[in-house]
């Protein structure tokens, strides 16, 4: 995990909406984020720590329009949490690595696990931007 001031430095290095929806465990608009219709393949990193979280092959089109996986690149590279927010109870998504915010994972996503990790575009950076982030 970060330290605070880390966490505070990083936060001049995000967007807006990276800096909300990582630290302030916000939402992006549907359809709006810059990865909901990627189709490069290549691996998703934490937009905050860089650590690796998805790989494009877990990729799929839920119609949600937020990036939708139905696996992580590693059972331990990202966390589950209840989140009770919003008078639902839910189950929240961080990076195991630096627990910066990444959206939710629901029971309704396609074999081979039935989940659908919906993910925030802000809370990643695929392989080719990476320089960039």
């Amino acid at each position: 995990m970060l330290t605070k001031e880390e966490m505070e430095k990083l936060k001049d290095k995000l967007s807006r909406e990276s800096v909300n929806v990582c630290f302030n465990r916000g939402t992006e608009a549907p359809f709006t984020g810059r990865y909901w219709n990627d189709h490069e393949r290549g691996t998703f990193h934490c937009v905050v720590c860089g650590a690796p979280l998805f790989h494009s092959d877990t990729k799929f089109e839920s119609g949600t329009g937020w990036p939708s996986f139905f696996q992580p690149v590693a059972k331990n590279s990202v966390k589950e949490d209840v989140d009770r927010s919003h008078g639902m109870v839910r189950t929240e998504v961080s990076c195991a690595n630096c627990g910066a915010h990444l959206g939710h994972v629901f029971e309704d996503g396609p074999k081979p696990s039935g989940l659908r990790y919906c993910i925030n575009s802000a809370a990643l950076v695929h392989d080719r931007d990476v320089t960039k982030a």
